[in-house]
């Protein structure tokens, strides 16, 4: 009689999971963003960003099951260093990494529900106070943008620009 609940309940389970298939999340780098990238930043680095994002958001989703079944269409539109990036220092040479200064990014998109209706999705942060950049890396805030715009994206919210 166990053997049939526990292959009763798993069956129950496994069609469960299936009915609620997570989101797939798509990212790319905004125009502005990849002209800034190209030119000052490093395409390494920012491509870095966006893998980061597009990790941390379906590692949330996953875990939570929100918006499953949702196309997640996002793009990293802005990104700003703590600290200089490898191609800052490289193409000035008396650039230390020593210097700081405050960070962020910016992302927007939009989510696409299966039947069609098409959530708008945008968030942004921008470290106010340079005492925190000290102590931090060169992407420190917008890593920090980056999973908690994917943690509140994770809780179902609509996420709208701060």
């Amino acid at each position: 009689m166990r053997i049939i609940a526990f292959a009763s309940a798993a069956l129950l389970l496994s069609a469960t999971a299936v009915a609620a298939a997570p989101a797939s999340v798509t990212v790319t780098i905004g125009p502005e963003l990849q002209a800034k990238a190209t030119k000052e930043l490093g395409q390494r680095d920012v491509d870095g960003l966006a893998k980061d994002l597009q990790k941390s958001v379906e590692v949330q989703l996953t875990r939570t099951g929100a918006y499953a079944g949702d196309q997640i269409v996002l793009q990293l539109t802005d990104a700003k260093p703590n600290r200089p990036t490898f191609k800052q220092l490289s193409d000035r040479p008396g650039l230390s990494y020593e210097s700081f200064g405050i960070g962020g990014a910016r992302i927007e998109g939009h989510a696409i529900a299966p039947d069609g209706h098409v959530i708008p999705l945008s968030y942004s942060y921008y470290e106010p106070d340079i005492r925190w950049a000290r102590h931090s890396g060169t992407w420190a805030d917008a890593e920090w943008t980056i999973d908690r715009f994917a943690h509140e994206l994770g809780r179902g919210q609509v996420v709208a620009s701060r």
